[in-house]
């Protein structure tokens, strides 16, 4: 037999069973194993207390008056808050089409009684893990997807701030051309030019990226925005 779960807070469980008999011998050897049980005599009581304070797992039966383990389960599933906690049917049952009838209203797993305390316990904590699991990948991926945001809000306010400065340098290297061509030696003229040439390469390569970050948008190349023509003509002139 496993070590009693060891856990300032320990997994909460809800038990569905119109037989108190039932109830009680299983709540009472979950909870000797330090897991926290609640329990429920029918269908109703069950999701009234599931909507009070979900669980992590529920043991549920299938024959009860007035609602069944199936309806509870679906109605389980049609919960935004409740669709996501697994329920293991606990059931006497055998029949094949009862099973798949679980499964395929969202069960995760079908226990018939009688039941091995053992099995019920190895399959409680098998899905209990699954979630948990399951939990953590939701946790990482959410994580992920902030920094991937946080990540791109940064390139982009960097490369928004690279096209002022590189539109400067590339019109004083305009200036400086124009007014001293001659005087400067044709080889200071080449490498103006080549400086020019790759502070516009630049600038566009910049403002590519930034129209590319505007989901929706669509405009045409050296289209004038609302603060006016900006866009630069293309390297290749100069």
């Amino acid at each position: 037999m496993k070590d009693p779960i060891n856990s300032k807070n320990p997994p909460a469980i809800l038990m569905v069973d119109d037989t108190p008999a039932n109830l009680e011998l299983l709540s009472g050897m979950l909870k000797g194993r330090g897991y926290k049980v609640r329990a429920a005599v029918s269908g109703k009581l069950a999701l009234q207390a599931a909507r009070n304070d979900p669980p992590e797992l529920i043991l549920l039966d299938i024959n009860m008056p007035e609602m069944n383990g199936y309806e509870v389960c679906a109605e389980l599933k049609s919960d935004e808050r409740l669709k996501d906690i697994p329920v293991i049917f606990l059931s006497a049952l055998t029949e094949t089409m009862d099973k798949v009838k679980a499964f395929g209203i969202g069960g995760v797993d079908y226990i018939t009684k009688p039941f091995q305390f053992e099995e019920v316990e190895a399959r409680v904590e098998t899905h209990l893990e699954l979630r948990r699991q399951k939990n953590r990948l939701q946790e990482n991926y959410n994580e992920l997807r902030e920094l991937k945001k946080l990540r791109d809000s940064l390139v982009e306010m960097l490369i928004h701030d690279l096209r002022p400065p590189l539109k400067s340098i590339s019109d004083q290297l305009g200036l400086v051309k124009e007014k001293e061509k001659t005087t400067l030696s044709a080889d200071s003229v080449r490498r103006l030019a080549e400086a020019m040439k790759t502070a516009l390469e630049l600038i566009n390569m910049i403002s590519t990226v930034l129209e590319k970050g505007k989901p929706g948008e669509e405009k045409t190349a050296n289209a004038p925005d609302k603060r006016g023509d900006t866009t630069p003509p293309p390297a290749e002139h100069y």
